[in-house]
């Protein structure tokens, strides 16, 4: 069977991914999903001339004909209605983020004060217009698009749905998935295993990596019988949008779910991908149905996820993303087959630059080695000696 490159295996998923629609949702529902229509100012910001602290609001002009001794005549608060400065020769107290007085066009900031019984003394001779008022519609004006549809919600534009006002907000309507696992030697994570059985864990990696996406989905086990596997997989071929399976997917004797595939009507996109770990990986689809099955090696599935799944899942709902991240490898690496190798390392900043230090393990099924490191290094297909100081993209899982 053809091997294709780790680029053209990418661009298959890619174009074959699925617009799911679009739902309306509650706000503070909408963190970490994907935008879909157009967020506009719904009146000036700042909707008034805002005070910006604490302090005395004055007549500038009386101020810059010497005065520096004041009545207090009122104090305006956050939140009550606009005072008017009736006499020029007094000032209003004002507390931030209250309304600036009428007649007042200056703010001096309590710490250049003295109060002593109603009268206020200024103690400092620079102030202009303006000082310390936040002008209405200096940050936009009405009508001015603050946020652009296809962005990621996060919790600035949490803030600006609120403070425009809006309750109810238009997102990228979320896949319905389901993670299975396959093979009889998987037992539940409470059991203790016998010596020739494994505990299930590789579907809980792919929902912890779905997690990070906000995606949610259902886990499933089924047994190395293919009549079992095609009368499950059929089932929920018909209930979800998404299946991420796990194992079965090699040339062993109880390798069936590409057999079992087939006979469902899933047309296959590609089933070798030239790299390493994460080979063999099958891809297809029905429909509007989307089949990624990873092998049974935890590594594999894991990268397999991150470097294919991510980005098929951020194009269907029409999230404007593409993975630029680099990084320095630190010492020489030498890696001899002719595939993209993703080599697990450890990421830190030395002065200012991102280095990436390779961490040795024991191939595609040792999964505590994941937790060692922080990203994958995409190493090419065409060559074997990488060396010291050469940059190339990451994959990355974890912050540094």
């Amino acid at each position: 069977m053809d091997l294709i490159s780790v680029n053209e295996a990418l661009k298959i998923v890619l174009n074959h991914t699925t617009d799911f629609g679009v739902e309306t949702v509650n706000f503070m529902n909408a963190f970490n999903r994907v935008l879909k229509e157009p967020i506009t100012a719904d009146r000036d910001f700042p909707p008034f001339d805002r005070v910006s602290m604490d302090g005395v609001a004055v007549d500038i002009e009386v101020f810059n004909k010497g005065q520096r001794e004041f009545n207090i005549e009122g104090v305006q608060a956050a939140g009550s209605e606009q005072l008017t400065l009736k006499n020029p020769s007094n000032c209003i107290e004002v507390m931030t983020g209250a309304v600036m007085p009428k007649n007042a066009d200056a703010v001096i900031k309590y710490e250049l004060t003295e109060t002593i019984a109603k009268h206020i003394f200024l103690k400092s001779d620079a102030l202009k217009q303006g000082d310390n008022v936040h002008k209405q519609g200096s940050d936009c004006a009405k009508g001015t698009l603050l946020l652009e549809p296809n962005i990621l919600i996060g919790a600035a534009e949490i803030g600006i749905l609120a403070s425009v006002g809006k309750n109810r907000v238009r997102v990228a309507k979320q896949p319905k998935i389901c993670v299975i696992s396959t093979g009889d030697e998987l037992v539940e994570v409470s059991q203790t295993p016998l010596p020739h059985q494994i505990r299930r864990s590789n579907v809980f990696t792919l929902e912890a990596l779905l997690k990070r996406l906000n995606l949610k989905s259902t886990s499933f086990h089924i047994k190395d019988n293919k009549a079992v596997l095609k009368q499950n997989i059929e089932d929920l071929l018909n209930h979800y949008d998404v299946l991420l399976l796990s194992g079965s997917v090699s040339k062993g004797k109880f390798d069936f779910i590409p057999e079992v595939l087939n006979e469902l009507g899933v047309k296959k996109r590609f089933h070798q991908v030239k790299q390493r770990p994460g080979k063999p990986f099958w891809f297809g689809k029905k429909g509007d149905k989307t089949i990624f099955a990873f092998p049974g090696n935890p590594v594999s599935t894991f990268v397999n996820c991150v470097k294919y799944f991510y980005p098929w899942y951020y194009k269907s709902v029409g999230l404007n993303f593409e993975n630029k991240q680099q990084a320095i490898l630190s010492e020489d690496f030498y890696f001899k087959p002719e595939m993209t190798y993703f080599l697990q390392v450890k990421l830190t900043q030395v002065e200012g630059k991102l280095m990436a230090t390779p961490i040795s393990g024991k191939g595609s099924g040792d999964l505590a080695n994941l937790a060692l490191a922080d990203a994958f290094l995409e190493l090419p297909d065409n060559r074997s000696n990488f060396t010291k100081g050469e940059v190339f993209p990451i994959l990355r899982y974890r912050s540094v």
